[in-house]
């Protein structure tokens, strides 16, 4: 039998945030957990780069995001249990990535997409270390401290991929080799990043009442800063009134969310989150909602 005649709940991928690993048991393992129990029967796939655990944590400090995208989306396309609609689930950066995988990944049919303190209108500051004594982390820092636009961080550090300094727009537009496309700040915009934006079912965009990571905080929710550090909120930016990425689309049909869960970044309770996969991630596969839009 197809996929379709099957009843159940769409498989979900998720990816996670800084100085996280796929598989950790106690974050994306507890996370998967709790998906299955709200979801029973459902797939769960974390996204890994690399052959092992350590090498999937330093691919979240270094590498180049273009590529990584790149090879996400190619090891997605080859996983039979996602070829009939998947929801998507990201944990700080790993939001915007899998934001950025939607509009580049065509083979990825994306339903709901779900981005817990997630940068997606870049950081105006590196994010500092949740830990301390973490080495990758602090190694990160000392080199992005050197400059995030010369030509060796931009491509090789993954947080100055998507650092956004709004007193050097220009500078950040002709040397950041990531946010820059998938914001479509670029000119000519690419139509085909907008359509599969406004594919989408929903996409949900959480915020932390006490964001201590990302700034400034309302990325989260697609705002950001202007030139002389006023925050300006989503409906009030270019990028929204002339509906470049289709994010106006979505929120004029009711499939944009904005939600603020309690908390500082990534410190998410079980219950907010039992809630939001509850509320987001129960379509089945056979049912009417999912059906017609093949």
């Amino acid at each position: 039998a197809s996929a379709f005649s099957q009843a159940g709940p769409l498989p979900v991928v998720v990816w996670h945030g800084m100085g996280d690993t796929c598989c950790n048991n106690q974050t994306m393992g507890a996370v998967a957990r709790l998906i299955q129990e709200e979801l029973p029967g459902a797939y769960v796939h974390s996204v890994k780069l690399g052959a092992s655990e350590s090498a999937d944590r330093n691919a979240g400090f270094f590498g180049n995001l273009n590529d990584q995208i790149d090879r996400v989306c190619t090891e997605l396309s080859g996983i039979s249990e996602l070829q009939h609609g998947v929801n998507l689930m990201g944990f700080s950066q790993g939001g915007l990535f899998l934001r950025a995988l939607v509009q580049r990944c065509p083979q990825l049919r994306a339903k709901t997409l779900v981005t817990f303190g997630s940068p997606h209108s870049g950081v105006a500051r590196i994010p500092k270390c949740p830990q301390e004594n973490d080495t990758l982390c602090n190694w990160m820092r000392r080199l992005a401290s050197r400059g995030v636009y010369s030509w060796y961080i931009r491509d090789h550090v993954v947080q100055a991929q998507y650092f956004k300094d709004p007193e050097r727009l220009d500078d950040y537009l002709e040397h950041n080799i990531f946010l820059p496309d998938v914001n479509m700040e670029l000119l000519p915009r690419k139509e085909d990043y907008r359509e599969r934006i406004c594919a989408l079912d929903k996409l949900v965009l959480v915020r932390f009442a006490n964001e201590d990571m990302i700034y400034p905080e309302l990325s989260s929710w697609f705002g950001f800063l202007d030139a002389d550090g006023n925050r300006v909120a989503l409906e009030n930016s270019t990028m929204y009134q002339e509906d470049w990425l289709g994010l106006r689309e979505l929120d004029k049909s009711s499939r944009l969310e904005f939600v603020t869960v309690e908390g500082k970044h990534m410190e998410i309770s079980d219950q907010a989150l039992r809630g939001i996969v509850a509320e987001y991630f129960t379509v089945a596969v056979n049912s009417p909602l999912f059906r017609e839009q093949f």
